[in-house]
């Protein structure tokens, strides 16, 4: 819910500051770091500056390149002296690339050349999951998928070989899956992963493949899920994030606080397609995207969209929008916290943003929505605020006493045709909540005006959401966890990696 930046630096994008060439140094202790352990750094500059700082960054990803923001750090700390030494914690960090920028006052401006690290793992070769199914085949059509990414630990050397399955499926030594189908039905394949060190695993795989004459994605599991600064705030994150969607076999997903790589970086980790639509939102999805857009940054809306390809055959596509909308001030603090009465709510919708926000998605989506019956249409996100079709009054009790509450940013959506594909699975809100916010937050930790509130029990609501139109049925839809979370702050440990509940649902495509 709250897209608060972790990262002070990353709220001052504005700041320019001129300066000479780059001429102080940054030098790490070590260019190869466990992950886990902290990264040791000494730094010097002529220009000393209380608000000087270091950043770490993916790499390659979103660092200052051009001396300028793109994308927040995921770790950072002032570095204020004319030289000295610092550290940057790597909690919560994926075992990778990344690369470390000495910054100018809170800015972008470098003060010395960047400084590239490896982060390693100690934890040994692994297959995320096992079982695990890979994206739908069709008789007589090549095929192409790959498992590269989804083995974790100690990938030096990583190669890939065939050890069973159907005959018609071939496995490269780096992880590709390629081979033309020869009848419909399930496909099984068991491949062994293998490093420079000799430590091997292996992932049970399958392949549904559908027959030459019948539609490639008979069913669609469609996900929106906010993934808490891009899931750093567990340990082994990534991995952890990984595992669900596999486990959960996911075919597009809706993001939300990706923190301007998440997206991409499950992607490439999945073999799948997707759409790194800015510093918060993203798509990503097992079967292609066509056509990609508009970029937030570019268009002033809180959502963008991704056209995706269902079936080359027939040329069906679907169209997935994602939102992320204003998260202050919040409408449950106002109603539970305040008792505002609802034209004062629906006020306070209108000043944080959201009822403009999400009228302006829907007038995007206006195309898209006449052409529902052909090409369906999904809009995910966290809307940061319920839904009118949970505030009834059998639910009241739920909801601090309060009903008849008409929250825009459902019922905007449901004026325009769309349907929440929750509700439709469980029309009633008492015996079926659905909440989404908050399966970490369970007491008030304070802000948005009501510190006096702290400790008080957190307001419970379903504010994330998948709303469909065109030709789907809803098979089932749930809000979904990993095991039993660990309250905040407690949560470091937790299997499940953010702080909203996923809203997963199963369409039959028509």
């Amino acid at each position: 819910m709250r897209l608060i930046l972790l990262l002070a630096a990353a709220l001052l994008a504005t700041t320019t500051v001129t300066l000479p060439a780059p001429d102080g140094t940054l030098t790490l202790q070590s260019s190869a770091v466990r992950a886990g352990d902290p990264i040791r750094l000494s730094y010097s500059t002529p220009r000393p500056h209380a608000t000087n700082w270091v950043g770490l960054y993916t790499e390659p990803g979103n660092g200052p390149v051009a001396e300028q923001f793109v994308g927040p750090s995921l770790k950072w700390v002032y570095t204020p002296d004319a030289a000295g030494t610092a550290t940057l914690p790597t909690q919560g960090l994926e075992p990778g690339d990344y690369i470390v920028y000495f910054l100018a006052q809170d800015g972008y401006a470098w003060l010395a050349q960047p400084a590239r690290l490896k982060l390693v793992s100690s934890t040994p070769l692994h297959f995320v999951t096992s079982p695990f199914t890979l994206r739908n085949g069709r008789a007589g059509t090549p095929y192409s998928a790959s498992v590269t990414g989804l083995v974790k630990g100690d990938t030096s050397g990583l190669t890939f070989t065939k050890r069973a399955g159907a005959a018609w499926i071939g496995v490269a030594p780096d992880g590709r899956v390629t081979g033309t189908p020869t009848a419909s039905g399930t496909s099984t394949l068991t491949v062994e992963a293998r490093n420079a060190a000799g430590q091997t695993s292996t992932a049970a795989i399958s392949i549904r493949v559908r027959a030459a004459t019948d539609i490639l994605v008979p069913k669609l599991k469609a996900m929106s899920w906010n993934l808490w600064h891009g899931g750093s705030q567990v340990s082994g994150g990534r991995e952890k994030q990984l595992r669900f969607l596999l486990d959960r076999d996911v075919d597009v997903v809706g993001l939300q606080e990706t923190s301007s790589t998440a997206a991409q970086e499950l992607a490439q980790a999945l073999g799948w397609d997707h759409f790194q639509a800015g510093a918060s939102l993203g798509i990503i999805s097992r079967y292609p995207i066509t056509a990609r857009g508009p970029l937030p940054s570019q268009s002033g809306l809180a959502g963008a969209y991704s056209r995706i390809r269902l079936d080359e055959r027939t040329g069906r596509e679907l169209v997935l929008w994602t939102a992320h909308l204003g998260y202050t001030p919040y409408g449950p603090y106002d109603a539970c916290f305040s008792n505002r009465n609802t034209q004062q709510l629906l006020s306070r919708e209108a000043s944080a943003g959201r009822t403009a926000q999400i009228q302006a998605i829907v007038q995007a989506m206006d195309a898209h929505l006449r052409a529902a019956g052909t090409h369906p249409v999904l809009l995910t996100g966290d809307f940061n605020a319920p839904s009118h079709l949970d505030y009834t009054a059998a639910a009241a009790p739920s909801h601090c006493g309060r009903s008849g509450i008409p929250w825009p940013t459902s019922k905007t959506p449901e004026q325009a045709g769309l349907r929440d594909s929750y509700r439709v699975a469980h029309p009633n809100p008492v015996t079926h909540p659905g909440n989404t916010w908050s399966p970490v937050y369970k007491t008030f930790t304070g802000g948005y005006g009501y510190d006096h509130r702290t400790g008080d029990p957190e307001p419970q609501d379903r504010i994330d959401f998948v709303h469909y139109a065109g030709t789907l049925t809803v098979d089932s839809s749930d809000t979904l966890v990993t095991g039993t979370p660990t309250p905040y702050p407690g949560h470091g440990n937790n299997e499940w990696t953010s702080d909203h509940a996923a809203v997963l649902t199963t369409f039959t495509v028509n």
